[in-house]
């Protein structure tokens, strides 16, 4: 009996085989029509082709276009980096231009002050509290600074020295609500006009020419410069324009309204200066 089962199996085996060799050279064969059993396996096969090739197309492409995100962020976070360190550089390069600019004005204006001399100071400190009041400039004593010397930008006066340390000095600016922050000065034209700046007006950060005649003639965009008379100063030192002439509240004298020539809110660099009758006699003292 297992004997016939054996023989079975192997009678099944051979016709199986026989059949498939049948179906595979029939399909080789070249005809114009599929058999039915050909087309339901080509059918059924373009159905799982359609179903599933798509989504994984799709799927494919979503990773693609992950990868694709990826090289992109990593680009433009480069590209923000190299635009900061531009940035950064322009910045510099900026900042490089305006203080050679202003070394520059300096270096002019020093060759054309030929009545006074020159000291260099750069501005180390200012009190926020008291931004219109005084700077501290890196000049001193030491460097031969004395109290009441006129403080001095490429662009015109911007105050004094109030005290003098060794190494450093104060300067009261011209905005410094402080009557005794007198400078004897007068307004240039065909007759020069002159008087005291003696305020300052906060509101139109305008200076106070005070002390005019009533019958003066003064007019807009006159200049107005030291007149050296207060015996502190050197002679013209460019002070502002005029903007404003009114009567004061009395009628009995002229107010103007003068523009200074130096932003007083934005002060790095400036010349201290000292009349050159003065360092003559200063010499003249240490020979003696």
């Amino acid at each position: 009996m297992p004997q016939l089962f054996g023989n079975k199996r192997l009678i099944f085996l051979l016709v199986s085989i026989v059949i498939l060799v049948m179906l595979i050279g029939f399909s080789l064969r070249s005809r114009d029509e599929l058999t039915w059993p050909e087309q339901f396996v080509k059918d059924t096969a373009g159905f799982v082709q359609l179903l599933f090739g798509k989504p994984a197309q799709e799927i494919a492409g979503f990773f693609e276009n992950v990868n694709d995100l990826r090289r992109t962020y990593k680009e433009n976070e480069l590209l923000k980096a190299r635009l900061e360190e531009y940035a950064a550089l322009e910045t510099e390069v900026e900042a490089l231009r305006q203080e050679n600019e202003r070394l520059r004005a300096l270096l002019d204006k020093k060759e054309s002050l030929r009545d006074f001399v020159p000291i260099q100071a750069t501005v180390i400190g200012r009190n926020p509290d008291r931004w219109r009041e005084t700077i501290i400039v890196n000049k001193g004593a030491q460097h031969g600074v004395k109290k009441d010397m006129a403080v001095i930008t490429p662009a015109g006066l911007v105050g004094k020295v109030q005290h003098a340390s060794q190494f450093t000095s104060t300067v009261q600016l011209l905005s410094a609500l402080d009557q005794n922050n007198r400078i004897s000065a007068y307004v240039q034209g065909k007759e020069n006009v002159f008087g005291l700046i003696e305020g300052y007006d906060e509101k139109r950060r305008e200076l106070l020419l005070g002390e005019i005649p009533i019958d003066a003639k003064v007019e807009k965009k006159q200049k107005v410069l030291t007149s050296g008379l207060g015996g502190v100063f050197p002679k013209g030192l460019p002070i502002g324009e005029v903007t404003e002439v009114k009567p004061d509240q009395y009628g009995l004298t002229k107010v103007v309204y003068v523009k200074p020539f130096a932003n007083l809110y934005d002060i790095d660099d400036v010349m201290i200066v000292k009349r050159t009758i003065d360092a003559a006699l200063q010499e003249e003292g240490k020979a003696k």
